[in-house]
């Protein structure tokens, strides 16, 4: 910040012509994508000192976990912004447009300061990095968001960890004011081990020494041993919700309106597991904000909501859009269609082939009658949609595979049943405006 407080990338801009335009920076991003994850801190680290380590001078709050992290995320966010703090917020992967990795105060980096910090981040890498020793795509983001949110003046930072934890980028805050571990279970096993317990070892590895821990009540057995094993070694106190359990008044896929030790609140995002998201992020702000009031909680609570998480596009037709992909996401999406009464439905679907499709399809198969498979056009890690099809019909459902987005939407709403999308959240940001193009709404979320 400058004497007159005005964010130093702002004088930046005035002093010059700006020279990388927004479709330029999401153009050099993007093609450090080819570099792949590359886990470890010390590229990040050297990034972040050239920049000055604004990551050192913020107080965030930090979220891991296989499943519900990015709806802990923005639940906290909202709260917090209702409280009168200036949030940023860090998430991925972007559903509706890049800009919304990058949040303060619920509004997207704007596209010229997009620019602006990716030409500064730019020009900073390219006094350690080449195309012999790169720094990838996540770690690039991860620097330029951390100078974004010092240089807007944030009062607090909810950071959401991009895989795993211990070797992640966004570790490399050395103390933050909370560490939350979501809801553990078994995907990116490639990478982060094939038990559940070596993935919650690795998510425990954004427990700092002296700091609070929080975990969510999903998570339990073995897994919580993990988790209180990690704490206890590094001398942090672990909190979660095991007092009360939360009484649902109503739920259904307008939402969830729940009593939790006597007060109630109510969740524009449907599904019961998001009862368990919001509770953990109740937790996090009484225990770190003691200030904060049940007027503040409930108005961020009802306020909070993200696309793609049992997203409610149309209600005539019934059309929902929700990015489960792997065993304990399409769990919770049957939990939450059972409530809702969802029965003989239509499903358009399409998946990684690295991810558990079959067993993630175990989960929810049951619901529909007819199956329209896709091919994600914009990941070329997707399944094939005759692949992804054929895995169906062994799996005793009705699919057929599509040429497309548009055939396949045309045919699931042609069967005049309720849809719903699902599967992995690259096909949710591809398919969503066509969703609600054909759904005749001009619904947008920020």
């Amino acid at each position: 910040m400058t004497a007159d407080g005005q964010p130093s990338a702002v004088l930046f801009r005035k002093r010059r012509v700006l020279e990388m335009t927004y479709l330029e920076a999401l153009e050099h991003i993007h093609s450090l994508g080819k570099f792949g994850s590359k886990p470890g801190l010390e590229r990040i680290s050297q990034m972040l000192e050239l920049m000055g380590n604004p990551h050192k001078k913020l107080k965030c709050i930090h979220v891991a976990g296989t499943n519900g992290k990015g709806s802990t995320c923005t639940f906290l966010a909202s709260v917090l912004k209702e409280h009168g703090l200036k949030v940023g917020l860090y998430t991925s992967p972007f559903v509706t447009e890049f800009n919304e990795r990058i949040r303060v105060d619920g509004k997207n980096i704007s596209d010229t300061d997009l620019a602006s910090y990716t030409e500064l981040t730019y020009k900073k890498s390219l006094l350690s990095f080449d195309d012999e020793h790169p720094i990838t795509e996540f770690e690039f983001i991860t620097a330029l968001a951390f100078k974004y949110f010092y240089d807007s003046g944030c009062d607090v930072v909810v950071l959401e960890v991009g895989l795993g934890g211990r070797l992640d980028a966004t570790n490399v805050i050395e103390a933050p004011l909370a560490s939350i571990i979501a809801k553990i279970d078994l995907d990116h096993t490639g990478i982060l081990g094939d038990t559940v317990e070596k993935i919650a070892m690795e998510k425990c590895g954004i427990i700092k020494k002296g700091c609070p821990v929080v975990t969510t009540t999903e998570n339990i057995g073995s897994v919580v041993d993990v988790i209180a094993a990690v704490a206890a070694e590094k001398d942090s106190e672990l909190f979660f919700n095991k007092d009360f359990v939360p009484e649902i008044i109503s739920s259904d896929i307008f939402g969830t309106s729940f009593i939790y030790n006597g007060e109630r609140f109510e969740l524009k995002m449907s599904g019961r597991h998001q009862v368990d998201n919001a509770l953990t992020a109740l937790k996090t702000v009484r225990l770190l904000f003691p200030k904060i009031t049940y007027d503040e909680i409930y108005r961020g609570f009802k306020k909070a909501e993200i696309a793609a998480r049992c997203e409610l596009i149309s209600e005539n037709p019934l059309l929902l859009l929700d990015g489960s992909h792997n065993p304990n996401g399409t769990e919770a999406l049957d939990k939450m269609l059972d409530t809702a009464e969802v029965n003989d439905a239509a499903a358009v679907i399409g998946f990684m082939a690295d991810k558990d499709v079959s067993n993630a399809l175990k989960k929810v198969l049951h619901r529909f009658s007819d199956i329209f498979t896709v091919s994600v056009e914009s990941n070329k890690r997707s399944m094939r949609a005759d692949e992804l099809a054929e895995l169906c019909k062994r799996l005793g459902a009705n699919a057929i595979d599509t040429a497309g987005y548009s055939e396949a939407i045309e045919m699931a709403l042609g069967t005049k049943k309720p849809v719903v999308v699902f599967g992995s959240l690259y096909l949710a940001g591809d398919i969503r405006p066509l969703l609600l193009k054909a759904s005749k709404t001009d619904k947008t979320l920020p």
